[in-house]
């Protein structure tokens, strides 16, 4: 008899519910997929990097400008689907949650990847200061003269200036971005600490079914919260708001953290899903945890809707030239990048949110996953929409689709073949489940009332 089995018949669970917990049924075989995976992840990074490869070489027609961003299209918007497993796992502790200990291990397996996405997004930063600045402008002497730029130079260079401390004229060599740089190394202390930590109580939990560990890892997400609250805003103004230094907004934040816990659960629903359709996880993730995945979905669906339209509402109330040509740039009747907004009206918000309005949707995992399936499609042309417009910005060029558009497909798939390749090795090396959580029972007989 299993330890877990023991324990649910010793007063620490119901009898009738311990035949769900057969290895059969919430294990994979360990090592399986493990070729696969590896494979995976390594063809997924190969992708990405001869994107980048190819515009160094000018390759097709490319450029390094349009290599670095169809780059960071994908790899950003995977990191942000890991953020956004990082926070549910940290969410889900903060409030004691108890019917997500069937669901909460694969939340940790997708957010333990945060290491490697935030790998896979520093050689687009590194070609970006080798090179003084294609894709982020505000690494260019030639911007060093700017109003603006000169205004936010400290958040970029200090204690470095972009100006000479006697003349005070803006300087013709390039200067290193120390501040940058240093907060890109604390974003991945951060996220490698906290990735790291909650997945490895929860294994040890596997092992020990100590209680204390659920208390430690409540208190590491207290105040592990704080840290990726403002880790993720930052990384939002760093990595995008950025590419655009002319533009501000404080709501910024705000829209990446939405994004990423959207595409994040998305992601979560998915894999679940799929582990559901191989048979595994009966009994255990029932409909009603879809029920309230879905939930979560369709919350966070309408939370990114609510923020980008205040976002955009008060930047055409106020009327300020800097916050406005953001939109303005997009949404021109000649721009080709009108299109891709008014899709992602549609896509990103009105369909998701009349589609999982529907309680059926919510409770069938195929069709939930397909949402989520589309939902992480949308997410990633949100991020799109975001960084290819300023591939053309400041340049002269027209602006379109015309050369280059296999390395925008690729920047994007590269990244998440890269994640599949990783959950495929990742999900099997352990139990698919908590499976000594104390609120196990609790997420055995959840039922949903509303």
């Amino acid at each position: 008899m299993s330890q877990l089995t023991a324990d649910m018949k010793h007063g620490h669970g119901h009898t009738d519910k311990a035949h769900l917990l057969r290895p059969a049924n919430i294990s994979l075989q360990h090592g399986a997929g493990r070729g696969l995976g590896v494979g995976l992840l390594v063809i997924g990074a190969a992708l990405s990097l001869i994107v980048l490869g190819a515009g160094a070489a000018g390759a097709g027609g490319l450029s390094l400008k349009h290599a670095i961003g169809a780059y960071m299209v994908g790899t950003i918007g995977v990191l942000a689907i890991c953020l956004g497993n990082l926070f549910l796992v940290l969410a889900f502790h903060l409030t004691n949650a108890g019917w997500v200990a069937t669901i909460r291990r694969q939340a940790e397996n997708i957010a333990s990847y945060l290491p490697l996405a935030f790998l896979m997004v520093l050689p687009a930063l590194i070609a970006e200061i080798a090179t003084h600045g294609k894709l982020f402008l505000w690494l260019n002497p030639a911007y060093y003269g700017d109003e603006l730029l000169l205004a936010k130079q400290a958040y970029f260079y200090a204690p470095l200036h972009i100006t000479d401390p006697e003349t005070h004229n803006p300087l013709t060599t390039p200067v290193f971005p120390v501040f940058f740089v240093l907060r890109t190394v604390l974003y991945g202390v951060i996220w490698t600490f906290l990735s790291r930590t909650m997945a490895k109580l929860s294994r040890q939990q596997d092992e020990s079914g100590d209680i204390a560990l659920s208390a430690r890892a409540r208190f590491t997400a207290s105040w592990g919260m704080v840290l990726f609250a403002l880790s993720t805003a930052f990384a939002g103004f760093d990595y995008l708001m950025s590419l655009d230094f002319k533009f501000f907004s404080t709501m910024w934040g705000v829209y990446f953290f939405a994004g990423a816990i959207f595409s994040g659960t998305a992601t979560l629903i998915l894999t679940l899903a799929r582990l559901r359709g191989s048979g595994k996880l009966q009994g255990v993730v029932t409909k009603e945890h879809f029920h309230d995945m879905g939930k979560l979905l369709f919350a966070f669906t309408v939370f990114w809707a609510y923020i980008s339209f205040s976002q955009y509402f008060l930047i055409w109330y106020s009327n300020i030239p800097e916050e406005t040509a953001f939109y303005l740039y997009r949404s021109d009747v000649n721009s080709p990048w009108r299109g891709l907004g008014i899709f992602l009206m549609i896509g990103h918000f009105i369909a998701p949110f009349l589609i999982i309005l529907v309680r059926g949707v919510k409770q069938r995992p195929a069709l939930l996953g397909a949402m989520a399936a589309w939902a992480i499609l949308v997410h990633m042309l949100d991020i799109y929409w975001v960084v290819r417009p300023m591939v053309d910005a400041g340049d002269g060029a027209r602006p379109g689709l015309e050369n280059g558009f296999w390395a925008d497909v690729l920047g994007i798939v590269g990244p998440l073949i890269a994640l599949l390749g990783y959950l495929i090795y990742r999900v099997p090396a352990s139990c698919l489940i908590v499976k000594r959580d104390p609120y196990l029972n609790e997420a055995l007989e959840h039922r949903n009332y509303v």
